[in-house]
């Protein structure tokens, strides 16, 4: 697979500006396609289009004259808007985005999916965990609207991915929560991780997300592994750092919060409650950077 020019939607986030600046460093043109004002002076061209309406989408990405896309343009959380509104954006825009990836012959489609497709922060229902490490097979059991609208959206990638008239090659990453350095510095090495202060879970870091996160520069460089791959068909990636938000040894904290996961593998130090083996031998991806660093 030969890529010059990539499209990332939603380039005017966090996490978009951030993909923007990444691809622009490894070589490549970029156009961020986003609503509204441009807000970031990264991409080489900037499109304005409402992912939510299937013309624009295809018209944006024509336009961009692009090889691949990475999807990032969604609502971020469930918190804000309607509960239709939060799942619109994440279920008919991807289909928007696929449609007209498919339709215009890009190489590449990659889309934000979410540790919420698996069931965590935003449910009702503590997270429902049958073993562990979590790999990408295993169910998907989420109640709430964003989480449901996520699973929705790797549904629907799972049947465009299935076509065997389509060259286009679909990736999912399922990301949890993803600070700049200031974060990471504020809500981990300034903070108590121990176990002690762990039982007072915080959904966005402890039990409900597995005590998972992801290090911005590793957030950028999956989405770019992914962009580059080159299999058939859909295939849905973990996207989660290598080691867990506790200061505590993943083995006791297993036994501490999962008591009745089938345990699956030995856990060494603090590394992930996730199995990433699927992103390192088909994306050529393993995370590098922890909150430890700092």
């Amino acid at each position: 697979m030969t890529l010059s020019t990539i499209a990332v939607t939603g380039g005017n986030g966090k996490i978009g500006r951030a993909i923007l600046r990444d691809l622009a460093d490894h070589g490549y043109e970029t156009v961020n396609v986003s609503r509204g004002k441009r807000r970031e002076d990264v991409a080489d061209a900037y499109v304005t289009t409402d992912l939510l309406d299937a013309g624009e989408t295809y018209g944006a990405l024509a336009k961009a004259d692009a090889d691949a896309v990475v999807h990032m343009g969604t609502i971020p959380n469930p918190h804000g808007h309607q509960q239709y509104r939060t799942y619109e954006s994440n279920t008919m825009s991807a289909m928007h985005v696929l449609e007209a990836s498919e339709a215009l012959g890009l190489e590449s489609c990659c889309l934000a999916s979410s540790i919420n497709a698996m069931g965590a922060e935003h449910q009702q229902r503590p997270a429902q965990v049958e073993y562990l490490p979590v790999d990408e097979t295993h169910p998907r059991t989420p109640d709430d609207v964003y989480g449901v609208a996520k699973h929705a959206m790797e549904v629907t990638a799972d049947g465009f991915g299935r076509r065997p008239d389509s060259d286009l090659t679909i990736s999912t990453l399922r990301y949890p929560w993803v600070p700049n350095e200031e974060e990471l510095v504020e809500s981990f090495v300034e903070t108590d991780r121990s176990l002690d202060a762990l039982i007072d879970d915080d959904p966005w870091s402890g039990r409900d997300v597995l005590f998972s996160y992801l290090h911005m520069d590793d957030a950028t460089a999956v989405a770019r592994k992914a962009v580059e791959a080159d299999y058939d068909g859909h295939e849905s990636f973990w996207a989660v750092a290598g080691d867990t938000t506790a200061d505590v040894p993943t083995a006791r904290l297993a036994d501490e919060f999962f008591p009745e996961a089938e345990r699956r593998a030995d856990f060494e130090g603090t590394e992930a409650l996730f199995d990433l083996s699927k992103a390192e031998s088909v994306l050529g991806w393993t995370p590098g950077r922890s909150w430890r660093d700092y």
